[in-house]
């Protein structure tokens, strides 16, 4: 009884904990729109560059009367998601492929590791005149920023599973696709899920890069757009809806590695 008591005191001191820091980041938020709306009606901040909380809400109804906005935020989801699940899907199939083939993987891992550090906006610029503006392109550019480093954190999880358990495969009479079925791939799940987790902001980066470039609709098109008609208010609404849509995907990817995570547990015990 006694360990019970003291892990409900623990339990409750948690869970309150908790409250006090939802409650102090929604007071931290809430301060800041009031001062940012009162600095601009006192004209401490020019209300025109910085705009205001209440001008971007009327901004925000504005366009969603207009039926454009939606359309701008379903742009950029459709495109980040689809840049999102090819990179998943691709850097999955070419890590297997270096972990199966050492000598390949000897070959292209100063390659892999150069492209990585390239500066990914340099990028979007050539792929748009190679392939045109228009919306694959745009999907490529967001698989571009991500793949490269996604391959390389993939492969190296490859590399680090446990040679006993290979061993212990192969003296069984287990074959390469054995080893990579039954070892290989199952230990490598929460590594993907942590490349996904990075990966879902980086694909929205680099769709927003090409869509700055070379689109003609979607939220990146929508902030170049309204900067140079000098709608700052379309500026900070389109900025802080991409905030919103970087929390949500995130949100999204690690609420399914929580789901895995918690599935895997069950499965072990």
């Amino acid at each position: 009884m006694p360990d019970s008591s003291a892990q409900r005191s623990f339990l409750q001191k948690h869970k309150k904990r908790q409250q006090f820091i939802r409650l102090m980041r929604i007071a931290v938020f809430l301060v800041f729109l009031i001062v940012w709306e009162i600095s601009a009606r006192l004209g401490l901040i020019d209300s025109f560059i910085f705009g205001s909380p209440s001008q971007v809400c009327l901004a925000f109804r504005a366009l969603l009367l207009t039926n454009h906005l939606l359309s701008h935020i379903g742009i950029t989801v459709f495109e980040t998601l689809a840049s999102f699940f090819l990179v998943v899907g691709f850097s999955l199939f070419f890590s297997v492929l270096l972990w199966l083939c050492p000598r390949l993987a000897a070959i292209l891992e100063p390659y892999l590791v150069v492209l990585n550090s390239l500066p990914k906006s340099a990028l979007a610029p050539l792929l748009i005149v190679w392939l045109g503006a228009n919306y694959k392109t745009i999907i490529l550019a967001g698989i571009s920023v991500a793949i490269f480093g996604s391959i390389l954190n993939l492969y190296t999880s490859f590399t680090e599973i446990d040679p006993d358990s290979l061993k212990l495969i192969r003296t069984l009479g287990g074959k390469r696709k054995d080893e990579l079925l039954r070892v290989a791939l199952p230990s490598s799940v929460p590594y993907l899920l942590s490349v996904m987790k990075v990966n879902i902001g980086l694909c929205l980066v680099g769709v927003v890069i090409g869509e700055f470039i070379g689109a003609k609709q979607g939220l990146g098109f929508l902030i170049i757009y309204s900067s140079q008609i000098f709608k700052l208010d379309w500026m900070i609404l389109s900025i802080i809806l991409l905030c919103i849509i970087a929390m949500l995907l995130y949100q999204a990817v690690n609420l399914l590695e929580k789901r895995v995570v918690h599935a895997g547990g069950a499965n072990r015990s």
